[in-house]
């Protein structure tokens, strides 16, 4: 046991300094770092390595090749840092060791799955009642969400999709903006709707969804709407489109992944506007919660169409009367990635929440008003924390993108926005502050001055 407390001491040290420095070192890791990787490698070993070994090769040759995406100033994939208290938590977490999925495994993490769930519904204002699932991300919240999705609307036309499959099922008509993220797409083929099979409705410059534009819809149908573009930021109408949906008794899904958290944002919570009209939600938290990797969530309004598509059962496992987390998931064994969830929502509050969500959206707009102001072409209205520039014609944008990434001040990917390229910001850490905003954005200025030159 002394070997093993000495080993996590030993751990900790390293996480701290790691942390400590990441302010001063470069966002992306350089060619030397990555090439280092190669002695992580080799045969696989014959003999055991003494554990402090391994976690000083693991921390001395990966540390360096990681990227900063927990300091202030990744701007990449509206990827969040960790919070302190859920990194705490989730350190703590890992030492409980918890399955997350039967109460009786673990009682701590059913209490705490319960509990973040009816926060979440009331920070997000979404409807009584509203249960849900704990699920790895974006992805795996749109699958769980339209899972249950799929269920309800072919139980309505007489058919158990769980029982007796989907070969001679009625068809299901999925509508999708023709700006429906790839997450959701990709949720659409794994529960065999097909991604090539569905209906898409146009959308205005700014990638929102023209509800005018929704088709006439019969029999079992499923409408997928977006809070939040992954580009632009922009919401789709969402009361319009669940007011014609349901008016056809088809079910209205959001993919929120990050823009549902603007309903917990009292500036921003008009964007949100009919959200809590739909019949499911996709979220994910490790973006603008800030809580470690995985941590999505699917909602659904009437919790038991979730666990109908969900549930199992067998002799073996035992089940109490209390809410049973695994009969909302697709998983049985899980790790208990509610409690950094529980961990956030306790340490922030309403007013935290509120806070970070607006903080990084001013954040967003500052970077937006420095590029606009130095001559640089803004293409979005920025409403939330999503920012996409272009530097000149297509093939600058792209040397920039490029320069700015080899530059190591900051990070921002690449992208095609109506056929132009540009480089977009996603504003989503805790830890970004305006001196990063500033530094960052001389950095891009600096860059792109070189570049044009």
């Amino acid at each position: 046991m002394a070997d093993s407390n000495g080993l996590l001491r030993a751990a900790a040290d390293r996480s701290l300094r790691y942390l400590d420095e990441i302010r001063d070192r470069r966002v992306a890791p350089g060619p030397q770092p990555i090439d280092g990787l190669k002695a992580l490698g080799g045969p696989f070993p014959e003999g055991p390595t003494d554990p402090a070994a391994v976690l000083a090769l693991l921390d001395d040759v990966g540390s360096p090749a990681t990227v900063a995406s927990a300091g202030g100033r990744y701007f990449g994939f509206v990827i969040g840092g960790s919070l302190p208290v859920t990194l705490a938590a989730n350190w703590l977490a890992g030492a409980w060791d918890q399955n997350g999925g039967l109460v009786v495994s673990s009682p701590v993490a059913a209490a705490l799955e319960e509990i973040a769930l009816r926060w979440l519904v009331d920070a997000l204002a979404l409807p009584a009642g509203t249960g849900g699932g704990f699920v790895t991300g974006a992805t795996m919240a749109n699958f769980t969400a339209l899972a249950a999705a799929r269920h309800a609307v072919l139980a309505a036309a007489g058919w158990d999709a769980e029982a007796a499959g989907l070969l001679g099922a009625p068809a299901i008509t999925v509508i999708v903006g023709d700006e429906v993220h790839i997450s959701l797409l990709r949720a659409l083929t794994l529960l065999g709707l097909g991604r090539d099979r569905v209906t898409r409705v146009p959308v205005d410059t700014q990638g929102r969804m023209r509800a005018e534009a929704l088709p006439p819809l019969r029999g079992p149908a499923i409408v997928c709407a977006q809070a939040g573009n992954v580009n632009s930021g922009a919401f789709d109408p969402i009361g319009q489109i669940c007011e014609a949906a349901h008016a056809a008794g088809a079910w209205v899904h959001v993919d929120g992944a990050f823009g549902l958290w603007a309903a917990a944002a009292p500036e921003r919570s008009h964007l949100t506007r009919g959200v809590e009209r739909a019949d499911s939600w996709a979220l994910d938290a490790h973006k603008w919660l800030n809580v470690p990797y995985d941590s999505g969530l699917a909602f659904v309004r009437q919790p038991e169409h979730l666990r109908s598509a969900m549930a199992t059962s067998a002799a073996y496992i035992p089940q109490t009367e209390q809410r049973e987390p695994f009969q909302y998931t697709p998983e049985m064994s899980r790790r208990a990635r509610g409690v950094e969830i529980w961990a956030a929502l306790r340490a922030l509050g309403r007013a935290g929440l509120a806070d970070l969500i607006e903080r990084t959206c001013r954040q967003a707009a500052r970077f937006a008003a420095g590029l606009r102001d130095a001559g640089y072409e803004i293409l979005n209205d920025v409403v939330l924390n999503q920012v996409l520039v272009a530097f000149g014609d297509d093939e600058t944008t792209r040397r920039v993108i490029a320069g700015v990434q080899s530059d190591g001040t900051c990070w921002c990917g690449g992208t095609v926005w109506h056929g132009r390229a540009a480089m977009r910001i996603s504003v989503s850490s805790w830890a970004t502050t305006d001196e990063d905003v500033d530094r960052s954005l001389a950095a891009m200025l600096r860059v792109a001055r070189a570049m044009r030159a």
